[in-house]
């Protein structure tokens, strides 16, 4: 074995540029099992042990010893750490569900940046009850900075709902506690070869302390998906392992309405996914009578504007490898919204027949395609509401590695199955341009084609941005021409120029007690339409107040500006024609997340169309626990506007129980009083690996006051379970 630490902690281009090792090869398998101290196999593997904290006291060596050992076989990846801790009794685990945020626990994570390409990687991590959490990071986990609609695994970002089949075992004592991981090499994605060489990195959250510490040192402001910055390891010898995985579902449902005339009926359905592993970079996947049942309902939303509302995608099979399809701005501009494909637009189901995939990496060049067949939706009369479509994406990309730059393009078609002029498509190309590891350009120049529509059919997009020890700046242009028509993406409006930048500061002031950071910054975005009339002004002067507890309070004034050029109605009161320029208040308190008890509001007090509102969004969480969590959630806005007052609300609650990190009962019970829907959705999933396993769903709607006789409700039993058929 070779093993050598040369550290190298410094704020500038050469950051953790000598941090590396040569990793260990194992003759045999370690016993999965947390018993790391007892394990004679790790005893040959020199631990890594210098973790720098990012808070609270950066730079300074972490509060407590941490052991971190890492080896591999022909098969699998194995991370084995200790957590020392000299108060074992004040360890917390928050939360045992998968994927849950470990940023509040006593944790540990870890990053590989398989293709060494310093922008992709894969994260793992665990708390000291051997909760499974796993994401893809695209992009160092960045997306649009104006926008915070964003989640997981649409353009850029963090995509937690991959799931892949690994293991992890924990183990506490009075040393602390301990972890055993193992990730079989067929999981996860790499370029076979002698010699190769990722990106890593090491992460201990250490909760009584809300402290946070690395292996490789990170700038002020970046957290582990910073992989450019990681370290690295070296010494692999890869053979591109064989995958072939089938997962065949059954379910059975029961179906009961209410209203207008009572009715139920009840059904069964079967279909499944295989996956194949092309090469150890490129993977197949094929589905058959593509079923979501066991999918959490969206959050209720009401729209308060004249635009767009956007709701996140939440399906398994879109979500998995989403950032490489992914092109446009989140939540704003997305070229392909794999919403479009399944989904109706009134939020109805369209039946998915199936479909195919091929995703990976040739070398350092990305690649995606998609291809999907929806089928046809009739209206009560019988009629067809919704004709056959075929959906297809092709997207490439070539990362340059080490450079934090790439260039690639995407073509996105639908179209619809017997008839020739039903069809829409959209191209484009798009690039990023490192400069060095503080400076990024990136864009995109897209053109859609839809039959009757000839003339301002473009959008394109360029954003610099400049991030480096605690110093955000960014600033950038979209356009998006009248006659651009995605019809497989997302558009929060048409036909708009936007100038946005953001000038933000995170710093730490010496001698200020428990106070950690301050965060001043100033950002501005600006929608014009093609007349040259500003539709949108938003201008956002704030400061954070971060204390070390994990405690803030944010104060902040927004200086709006909105013309309507055409009426429309916030819960039945109209908005009239007009400009109107308003300031507001913006405040927002978060109290400590360490505690079984912690509350976040955020309220907005000013004008609004010629009027006021007052904004209030409330969110209280509460642990009994490792076991039970609850979150009460209320929106509020009481607005007073010229033509009428309206008082709209959102309430909700959500509350999980985990029997083990594998078994789980999760609830969101939702209420509007804009729509007066309420609306219960209750899951029971009982896990085995990557998401399959047992699920029941139960879904309650009605749209009447309460206590009131329901609209629906329905059952769904739903199995699924993954067959390796390879695992040479």
């Amino acid at each position: 074995m070779v093993f050598s630490i040369v550290a190298a902690h410094s704020q500038n281009n050469n950051l953790n540029k000598n941090l590396s090792f040569n990793i260990s090869s194992l003759k045999e398998e370690p016993l999965i099992d947390g018993n790391i101290l007892g394990e004679e196999i790790w005893n040959s593997v020199e631990p890594i042990t210098d973790l720098k904290q990012i808070k609270p006291d950066y730079g300074a060596p972490a509060t407590e010893n941490t052991e971190i050992r890492i080896a591999y076989t022909s098969k699998t990846l194995y991370v084995a750490v200790v957590c020392y801790d000299s108060a074992p009794e004040k360890i917390v685990v928050s939360d045992s569900r998968r994927d849950t945020d470990l940023s509040d626990d006593d944790s540990f994570l870890f990053i590989v940046d398989t293709f060494n390409d310093e922008q992709n990687g894969f994260l793992f991590g665990t708390n000291a009850d051997g909760m499974e959490y796993d994401a893809q990071i695209n992009n160092e986990g960045q997306g649009n900075f104006s926008n915070s609609r964003q989640q997981g695994g649409a353009v850029g970002g963090t995509n937690i709902n991959w799931d892949a089949a690994w293991e992890v075992k924990t183990e506490k004592g009075d040393f602390g506690w301990s972890a055993e991981f193992a990730i079989p090499l067929r999981s996860i994605r790499f370029n076979g070869g002698e010699n190769q060489s990722w990106g890593i990195n090491f992460q201990r959250n250490i909760s009584k302390r809300t402290e946070t510490a690395y292996w490789a040192n990170l700038p002020l402001g970046f957290d582990i998906k910073r992989v450019s910055v990681a370290g690295k390891i070296g010494g692999l010898n890869l053979k591109s392992p064989k995958n072939l995985k089938v997962i065949p579902y059954g379910l059975v449902q029961t179906i009961q309405n209410n209203q207008p005339s009572k009715n139920s009926n009840s059904n069964s359905d079967f279909g499944g996914e295989v996956k194949y592993s092309l090469t150890s970079a490129l993977t197949l996947d094929m589905t058959y009578n593509t079923d979501f049942a066991q999918v959490e309902v969206d959050e209720q939303q009401i729209n308060l504007d004249r635009f767009n509302l956007f709701f996140p995608e939440k399906r398994l099979f879109f979500l998995e490898n989403a950032g490489q399809f992914s092109v446009g701005s989140p939540g704003e501009v997305e070229l392909f919204f794999s919403r479009r494909i399944g989904i109706g637009n009134n939020g109805s189901l369209v039946p998915i027949i199936g479909g195919s995939r091929v995703s990976g990496k040739v070398g350092q060049t990305n690649i995606g395609l998609l291809n999907m067949f929806t089928d046809e939706v009739p209206n009560q009369s019988g009629e067809i509401d919704i004709i056959k479509n075929n959906y297809s994406v092709g997207r490439v990309n070539h990362d340059f590695a080490g450079k934090r730059s790439s260039i690639g393009g995407v073509f996105v078609n639908r179209s619809g199955i017997g008839v020739d002029s039903d069809y829409n498509r959209v191209f484009a190309m798009d690039g990023k341009l490192g400069i060095g590891k503080k400076s990024q350009l990136s864009g995109y120049i897209s053109k859609s084609n839809t039959p009757g529509i000839s003339m301002n059919d473009h959008a394109f997009n360029f954003l610099a941005v400049y991030n480096w020890n605690g110093w955000r700046i960014n600033a950038g242009y979209t356009e998006v021409g009248e006659g651009f028509n995605p019809e497989v993406g997302f558009l929060s409006r048409s036909g708009f120029k936007k100038p946005e930048f953001l000038i933000f500061k995170q710093w730490r002031p010496k001698n200020t007690g428990k106070l950690l950071e301050v965060r001043p910054h100033i950002s501005y975005r600006g929608y014009w339409n093609f007349q040259n009339i500003q539709e949108t002004g938003f201008l956002h002067v704030d400061n954070h107040w971060v204390w070390e507890s994990g405690f803030e309070i944010h104060t902040g004034i927004n200086f709006t500006r909105e013309t309507v050029l055409s009426p429309f109605s916030i819960s039945n009161v109209t908005v009239d024609i007009g400009e109107f320029n308003h300031q507001e208040l913006q405040f927002v308190l978060i109290t400590n997340p360490n505690k079984k008890l912690y509350f976040q509001n955020r309220t907005y007090i000013g004008g609004y169309f010629g009027g006021s509102r007052i904004s209030s969004r409330n969110k209280a969480n509460f642990r009994l626990g490792d076991k039970f969590n609850t979150e009460g959630v209320l929106n509020y806005n009481r607005l007073k506007l010229p033509n009428g007052n309206a008082n709209v609300f959102i309430s909700g609650a959500r509350l999980s129980y985990s029997f083990t990190p594998r078994m789980f009962l999760q609830s969101l019970v939702q209420y509007n009083n804009v729509s007066n829907i309420t609306s219960v959705n209750a899951r029971f999933g009982w896990l085995r690996n990557a998401n399959t396993g047992l699920f029941v769903v139960i879904n309650i709607i009605k749209d009447t006051d309460y206590f009131d006789a329901l609209n629906n409700q329905s059952i769904t039993i739903k199995y699924s379970y993954q067959f390796d058929l390879l695992r040479k």
